[in-house]
C-alpha cells in the first residue's frame, strides 16, 4: 500500500515537472510572443506606414527599371536606373539642376498662388451674387476643357518671352479646375452650418473664412491638389517650348537642352527631378489632410 502511494507520488512530481516548462512557455507565448510572432507583428506595424508602402513601390520600379535597361542594353534610348541617379548626382553637384528646379518652383508658386486667389474671389461673389454664379459656371466650361499650353502663343505674342507668359498660362491652369471645386464645396456646406453663421451676425469675409471654408475644406484641399498637378504639368510643357524666364532656365529647358545634345541619362534626371518634386508636394499635401480634415472627421 505504502509502495503504491510513493509510486503515485512520484507520477504526479514527474507530471509536475513535465508540465512546468510547458506551462511557462504558454505563459511566455501569452506575454511577450515568440521571436517570429514578434517579429511578424513588427512588420505588419511597419507596413502600415505609408511612408514605407510608397519606398517599396519605388524600390519595385526601380528594379523594373533596371532590369528592362539591361535587358535592352541601349543607353542612347533608355539609360539604367543607377546611370540616372549617376547622371542625377552629377546635375546637382556640378551643373544647373538645382538651380533649374528652384526655377521652376519659384514661377510655379507665383503663378500658383495668384490663381488661387483669383479663385476664391470668382467664387466669393459667385456666391453671393446669383448671376455671378452663372457667368463663372459659364467660364469654367469655356475654359476648363481648354488646354493651358494652347494659349502659349498668345500668351508669348502679348507678353513676350519672359515669367509673364508662363504666370499667364499657369493661371489659366489653376484657374478654372480650383474655381469649379471650391464652388462646388461651398454650395454643398449644410444649412444647419450657414444658419448658425448668420445666426452669430457672420457677413461677407467674415462669413466665407468662419464657415464656409472650413466646412468645403475637403472639396478646397482636392480642388488644390488637382489644380496643382495641372500647374505642375503645364509649367514643364511651357518650359520644354522656350524654357527661360528672368534669365534662368527651368527644368523643361533642362531637359529640352540635354534631349538635344543626345545626353538621354540626363534627360531621364531631370524627369525624375520632376516626379520627386511631385512626390514631396504629395506628402505635403497629405500631411495637411491628415492635421485637418482626416483630424476632424470630415474626411476617412
Amino acid at each position: 500500500m505504502s509502495d503504491s502511494l510513493a509510486s503515485d507520488a512520484d507520477l504526479a512530481g514527474a507530471g509536475r515537472r513535465g508540465a512546468g516548462p510547458s506551462t511557462g512557455s504558454r505563459a511566455h507565448d501569452v506575454a511577450g510572443g515568440t521571436p517570429r510572432a514578434q517579429v511578424a507583428g513588427a512588420l505588419a506595424a511597419l507596413w502600415q506606414i505609408t511612408l514605407v508602402r510608397r519606398a517599396v513601390v519605388l524600390a519595385s520600379l526601380a528594379a523594373l527599371w533596371q532590369v528592362a535597361a539591361l535587358w535592352q542594353n541601349n543607353p542612347l534610348l533608355f539609360p539604367t536606373f543607377t546611370d540616372t541617379m549617376s547622371a542625377l548626382a552629377e546635375g546637382l553637384r556640378h551643373e544647373d539642376l538645382l538651380p533649374a528646379s528652384v526655377a521652376s518652383i519659384t514661377v510655379l508658386l507665383k503663378g500658383y498662388a495668384l490663381a488661387v486667389a483669383l479663385a476664391l474671389v470668382f467664387v466669393s461673389v459667385a456666391i453671393a451674387v446669383p448671376f455671378a454664379k452663372e457667368v463663372l459656371l459659364t467660364l469654367t466650361a469655356m475654359f476648363n476643357p481648354l488646354p493651358a499650353i494652347a494659349l502659349l502663343p498668345l500668351a508669348m505674342l502679348w507678353l513676350g518671352l519672359g515669367e509673364a507668359s508662363l504666370l499667364l498660362v499657369m493661371v489659366h491652369a489653376v484657374l478654372w479646375p480650383f474655381a469649379l471645386a471650391a464652388l462646388t464645396g461651398f454650395e454643398q456646406v449644410p444649412e444647419t452650418q450657414r444658419l448658425v453663421g448668420r445666426n452669430y451676425g457672420l457677413r461677407g469675409i467674415s462669413y466665407i473664412a468662419l464657415i464656409l471654408i472650413p466646412a468645403a475644406l475637403p472639396s478646397l484641399l482636392s480642388g488644390l491638389k488637382i489644380a496643382w498637378a495641372f500647374a505642375w504639368r503645364t509649367l514643364i510643357a511651357a518650359e520644354l517650348v522656350f524654357g527661360v524666364s528672368s534669365r534662368s532656365g527651368g527644368l523643361g529647358w533642362y531637359i529640352y537642352r540635354n534631349r538635344n545634345e543626345l545626353l538621354t541619362d540626363k534627360v531621364f534626371a531631370g524627369l525624375v527631378t520632376v516626379i520627386l518634386i511631385g512626390l514631396l508636394v504629395e506628402v505635403l499635401f497629405r500631411l495637411v489632410e491628415q492635421r485637418t480634415v482626416r483630424r476632424w472627421g470630415l474626411q476617412r
